[in-house]
């Protein structure tokens, strides 16, 4: 079944290569490879490399790279103009600009452009997020489509070979878990900041108590402090103030005057708010209006905690009132996480930083999103940087940076202006995760970038530098990839505790995508009528669409195959809250 991603395994399939409806029985692969084998001998094929495909483009025919249409495990390129799983920015598929994106096959929700070249059936393997294999030819800039002169089944040109296929995209699962895991692999640094400044991190340490609270017994209202039952003795005067005041006990069948959180006297009963008392100034008596119980209205010392008690655990953002409770409890300075620096890098010649579009130029809307986006997030951003199509400046960008992470936009699939793949083989970093099995942003990628000195092989090991998302260039696959990979990574970076997962009602039946997981933008609603509170799907949810991710709380993931109206789905809430009430009957 060929989508506007491309090509895509049928249900049931093992995730080997799709083929073409009436491929032959096994025998008949098993002879046809034989021949091929054969072909390669006579002429003269030499022992075969394989080859991950991710060499930064150069020569075109250079050896070893081009893969014949025959090989065993490969696949063929669409060509020079587009390639399965281009992630170029403003692109939709057939219905990607449709208010509906519902449909229950690939074109549910479409990372890129529908992508030409192999007639309905008979595409490439649908090993990888982007429909195949990258082939190693197209990275190099060369033509995979049969030239002149020369079949399609003709034996590949000495010393050339299969590359390695890639492997299938990890599920949604399984990629959030990678993510979570990459940012805890060590302890978060720590750093002492003061309360005007703590606003926002996260504690690295639990917050014990420095001294009880309160530190003595207070009051905790204006009236009248008595010791030993009544009527009670009083002397006219001020009374005992917050913050004054004698320590001295108060004697038995007499009242004082106190206000509220002043310190109680020692062998004080209870204290007698003033609209339940009466004074007798002739007779210089206090009367109780109403019965008196013992330690009524007085906050006990250690009443809230005792001295060495943890008040926040670890990992708490610093709200203002953990600072309030911080203050409180004596403290000047929090233990705390830095933030994690984050790089945007924003790349594509086609994007504008301001105007309309015109021309076949687009704007940049990810830019201006992702910045707030990752502050909300808890992390330090620095300005986007637009980088166009340019893989020098992409290395020179990545090899230069000093953050703990860098967001990529776009180019992270195999077009032949997608550099991200190239430039992070080029560079000797890890990738830990190359394409997940979600829509939108299939094409998404976690890697880990070598530290300066591995980059220039003064040490080896594994990459010790920042960490890379490639997001892809759609806004909501963009933001598929942010709440996949960006945010467990930066959490774990952070020192923030993983979240529990929710779930919720989702009323009305949700298409799914055959294999992949979907994320879908959802708003909270309260029930009626004593029903349940629910998550209602949004209309605008194609992968180049904003406006339903505007208007929504959070993005529901769908299992593949879709899910009933009633159904129970987990939520990824978005760490705001729409600022308008929309009106339901625009986005549901």
């Amino acid at each position: 079944m060929t989508g506007p991603d491309g090509p895509h395994r049928a249900p049931g399939s093992d995730g080997g290569d799709f083929r073409p409806a009436g491929g032959g029985s096994d025998l008949a692969r098993e002879e046809e490879e034989r021949a091929v084998e054969q072909a390669l001998a006579l002429v003269g094929g030499t022992t075969l490399r394989p080859s991950r495909g991710r060499d930064i483009p150069g020569t075109p025919g250079t050896p070893g790279t081009p893969r014949a249409s025959g090989a065993s495990g490969g696949d063929l390129s669409s060509g020079p103009s587009g390639s399965p799983g281009n992630d170029r920015r403003g692109s939709s598929g057939p219905t990607g600009n449709g208010p509906d994106q519902s449909a229950s096959t690939d074109s549910a929700s479409t990372d890129s452009a529908p992508v030409g070249g192999f007639p309905a059936g008979n595409g490439p393997s649908a090993g990888g997020p982007s429909g195949g294999a990258r082939a190693t030819a197209q990275a190099s800039g060369s033509d995979q489509r049969p030239r002149p002169g020369r079949s399609s089944s003709e034996a590949p040109a000495p010393n050339a070979e299969p590359a390695t296929p890639k492997a299938p995209p990890l599920s949604w699962d399984r990629a959030r878990a990678v993510a979570t895991r990459a940012g805890r692999t060590g302890p978060p640094a720590t750093i002492r900041l003061p309360l005007d400044r703590a606003l926002g991190h996260v504690l690295a340490e639990p917050l014990g108590a420095l001294t009880d609270l309160p530190s003595f017994d207070t009051s905790a209202m204006d009236g009248w402090a008595v010791a030993g039952p009544g009527p009670w003795a009083y002397e006219a005067g001020a009374g005992l103030l917050a913050g004054r005041g004698p320590d001295t006990p108060l004697p038995d069948g007499t009242a004082v005057r106190i206000a509220t959180g002043a310190r109680v006297p020692p062998d004080t009963t209870a204290v007698i708010r003033s609209e339940h008392a009466h004074p007798d100034e002739a007779k210089g008596l206090l009367h109780a209006r109403r019965s008196v119980v013992t330690g009524q209205d007085i906050r006990p010392r250690g009443q809230e905690c005792r001295s060495g008690e943890q008040l926040v655990p670890a990992g708490t953002v610093v709200t203002p009132a953990v600072l309030g409770l911080a203050a409180a409890a004596g403290y000047d300075a929090l233990p705390a996480v830095p933030r994690p620096r984050v790089d945007i890098l924003v790349l594509g010649d086609e994007l504008l930083a301001a105007g309309l579009p015109h021309d076949g130029l687009i704007r940049d809307a990810l830019g201006p999103m992702l910045g707030p986006w990752l502050r909300a997030l808890g992390a330090e951003v620095a300005g986007p940087v637009r980088l166009g199509d340019d893989a020098g400046a992409l290395r020179d960008a990545l090899a230069s940076s000093d953050a703990d992470l860098i967001v990529t936009t776009g180019g992270t699939a195999s077009g032949p202006v997608d550099h991200v793949h190239p430039v992070l083989d080029a560079l000797g970093a890890e990738l830990l995760v190359d394409g997940v099995a979600v829509r939108p942003g299939h094409p998404m990628l976690l890697a880990r970038l070598p530290a300066p000195g591995q980059m220039r092989g003064q040490a080896e090991g594994p990459p010790e530098g920042p960490y890379l998302v490639g997001l892809p260039g759609n806004p909501l696959a963009a933001v598929s990839g942010l709440l996949t990979l960006a945010e467990p990574l930066l959490a774990g970076v952070a020192g923030r505790p993983a979240q529990d997962a929710y779930r919720a009602l989702v009323h009305a039946e949700v298409h799914g995508h055959p294999h992949d997981t979907r994320l879908v933008p959802v708003v909270h609603r309260a029930g009626r009528a004593g029903g349940r509170d629910h998550v209602a799907p949004l209309r605008y949810n194609g992968p180049a669409m904003l406006r339903g991710i505007a208007a929504a709380d959070g993005l529901a993931v769908v299992p593949p195959g879709g899910v009933r109206s009633g159904t129970e789905v987990e939520i990824l809430d978005l760490p705001w809250a729409p600022a308008t009430p929309w009106t339901e009957g625009c986005f549901t």
